[in-house]
């Protein structure tokens, strides 16, 4: 099995900062994908950000300026820098990747963390 930890969520300003953190550990043979997803109470859960073997990136409109993903391929650690916060990016945040576990099964799959609560107010 694969365990997702999650780190760094917590309650800021608007305006202010947080990084979050998620480290993949277990059996992993290559992890296709890492990224960040997002929900909000009465909301659907929506992608935040995801990185790619290699470097390729995406972003919610929403967060696009604001956030940056990146990741320490050495550590299968993936961050999430969130900057100039608003009210609207409060949510759980939920680490999640797509991991092939052996190098002898091409199956890969989708694996999730437990969430981290994100909270913008003043």
């Amino acid at each position: 099995q694969v365990q997702l930890v999650e780190s760094g969520g917590g309650l800021v300003q608007p305006g202010g900062s947080l990084r979050l953190s998620c480290a993949a550990s277990g059996s992993i043979f290559s992890i296709h994908a890492m990224g960040w997803y997002r929900q909000a109470p009465g909301t659907q859960r929506e992608l935040v950000a995801n990185i790619i073997s290699g470097s390729n990136t995406n972003y919610a409109d929403s967060v696009k300026g604001r956030f940056t993903i990146y990741r320490d391929n050495v550590k299968n650690t993936v961050y999430l820098q969130m900057n100039s916060l608003k009210p609207e990016d409060t949510a759980v945040y939920y680490c999640q990747a797509n991991i092939q576990n052996h190098w002898y099964d091409l199956r890969s799959l989708d694996y999730w963390g437990p969430g981290t609560q994100v909270t913008v107010s003043s």
